[in-house]
């Protein structure tokens, strides 16, 4: 973005922050800003695969289950289950006072629409389920209660479950003659959340409103209103701030634009760690990063403590796995060391040694610490006779890319984090052979000891021999150098002060369920 786009863009974002505030005046209506640095791509839940998307589904459906601030799975449509003694059958008692968003009750049968269409859809989250639930596996014994039963025993089973987003049939069956009404759930919320979409200009906005009639309830003093501004200027978010507008900052801002947030009057900059990595993910299918040699070399040939303390806040990530899983956590691995001799003996051993090597670094076109990292990684692997090709694109190109091992760049920067909260999330992810052709899985490891591993501590339910096993898994992947692992993000986020509520909730985005945060100052 050049100074006259940036200008004309910062123009229209207080535009609309003109258009916000002239209506609290008059209702007393609470509206608030988050800027997101992504895309919202889709809404529809079982298309949903990254950040911005899980934040506008956490708002507009509600799931079986949530998250609380510690990891632990809790009610929310169903107010309790129940397991069986073989681990396969799982029975969800569902509220009797629950309502979707047109007034109609949560049933049973919406929960077997619900499991049963993301199966048949095959996209975003449906393959953790497609290996375990076959769709007649998928019940309603009456009208609030629904059995799912497991092909085979998945012992991370209830921490998935937050993601079955359930969704109103018979509203879909009415306004779409589509077999699953991909038409209109990916154009307004279908759910029984606190927040309904209000309008969505695709890549410049999405306005949700509150559902006064929401099933749950509302605190005293509820935000009405948020308007998410995808933007990934810098200036742009200082902008906001400045005039007030600003509620929530993104989580992937420069340090520079957070140290700036946190001196603007009226907001505070909250740091809290992680359970996410930022990895630079190698493609093992491509080349020259077909090679573990070549892999070792890259990690041997990154600044870890310049990038950690001066780029992007973080902490050291030693394997595939944040520390905050502390049980399942692997602490003898050797943390990385930037070391460019040791970078060079390792090309050295490596099937392209002696011969030119160039290889494409792909980051998310627009921010400023991704191109800072690349132009960082560039230099120091010019010094040990490596040409980088440095092509940033937008995300949603990015995830396009990672469909296929061949389109699929030799280094790319992502962060992933947890999308439920399990080192199962992690692990599966990221490195099972079955979760390829994504972006959080563009390694291409496709390794039959790492996948081995994978299925044995999924199906194993005793916690300390499921550990143990996830111990090994981290041990494995990084004897195979799949990733150079950057850091672990610490995350920070500028609030507007008048926001209360935010507690870190390890699943990715969950902690911006809106309906938990409340405006503690006088509407304007």
């Amino acid at each position: 973005m050049n100074a006259t786009q940036t200008l004309k863009h910062l123009a229209v974002v207080l535009a609309m922050g003109t258009a916000i505030i002239a209506p609290q005046a008059a209702m007393a209506k609470t509206s608030t800003v988050m800027n997101v640095t992504q895309v919202f791509g889709t809404i529809d839940p079982a298309k949903i695969t990254d950040y911005t998307q899980y934040l506008a589904a956490v708002n507009l459906y509600d799931g079986l289950t949530t998250v609380d601030s510690t990891g632990k799975i809790i009610p929310e449509l169903a107010e309790s289950w129940d397991v069986s003694s073989d681990n396969l059958t799982y029975t969800f008692h569902l509220r009797k006072d629950a309502s979707f968003q047109d007034g109609s009750p949560v049933e049973a049968k919406d929960v077997v629409y619900t499991v049963q269409r993301l199966l048949a859809i095959n996209k975003g989250p449906a393959y953790l389920f497609a290996s375990l639930i076959n769709p007649d596996n998928v019940k309603a014994v009456d009208a609030h209660t629904v059995t799912i039963t497991l092909n085979k025993v998945y012992a991370p089973f209830l921490t998935t479950t937050p993601l079955l987003l359930v969704i109103n049939e018979d509203a879909v069956k009415a306004a779409s003659k589509q077999p699953w009404g991909e038409d209109v759930v990916g154009e307004k919320s279908m759910g029984a959340g606190a927040y309904v979409l209000s309008s969505w200009q695709r890549g410049s906005e999405m306005v949700i409103s509150r559902y006064k009639k929401y099933y749950a309830g509302w605190p005293s003093n509820p935000i009405d209103e948020v308007r998410f501004v995808q933007t990934n200027d810098e200036a742009t978010v200082k902008a906001l701030a400045t005039s007030g507008q600003l509620g929530i900052s993104s989580t992937t801002q420069a340090n520079e634009t957070y140290d700036a947030l946190a001196k603007t009057d009226g907001y505070v900059v909250q740091t809290t760690p992680t359970a996410t990595g930022f990895y630079l993910k190698l493609n093992t299918k491509a080349t020259p990063t077909d090679d573990v040699h070549v892999r070792r070399a890259l990690q041997y040939a990154t600044d870890y403590k310049t990038i950690q303390t001066q780029i992007m806040t973080g902490d050291t990530l030693a394997g595939p796995l944040a520390p905050v899983f502390k049980d399942a956590y692997l602490d003898t691995l050797k943390v990385p060391e930037f070391d460019l001799e040791k970078a060079k003996a390792e090309l050295a051993q490596s099937k392209y040694a002696g011969k030119p090597i160039k290889l494409t670094l792909t980051y998310v076109a627009g921010l400023s610490f991704e191109e800072d990292i690349a132009l960082l990684m560039q230099s120091n692997l010019q010094q040990i006779g490596v040409d980088v090709d440095i092509k940033p694109e937008p995300w949603n190109r990015i995830t396009e890319l990672a469909a296929k091992p061949e389109t699929t760049p030799a280094a790319t920067e992502v962060f992933y984090g947890p999308t439920y909260p399990s080192p199962d999330s992690v692990f599966y992810v990221q490195y099972h052979s079955k979760s390829t052709g994504t972006w959080a899985s563009m390694e291409w490891l496709q390794d039959a000891e790492v996948d081995k591993l994978i299925d044995e501590a999924r199906s194993t339910t005793d916690s300390a021999k499921q550990n143990a096993i996830y111990k090994q898994i981290q041990q494995a992947i990084a004897d195979k150098a799949p990733d150079v692992n950057l850091l672990t993000k610490v995350q920070k986020v500028a609030f507007n002060k008048c926001i209360s509520g935010y507690k870190f909730v390890p699943m990715q985005s969950w902690d911006y369920n809106f309906h938990n945060l409340t405006w503690t100052c006088p509407a304007k």
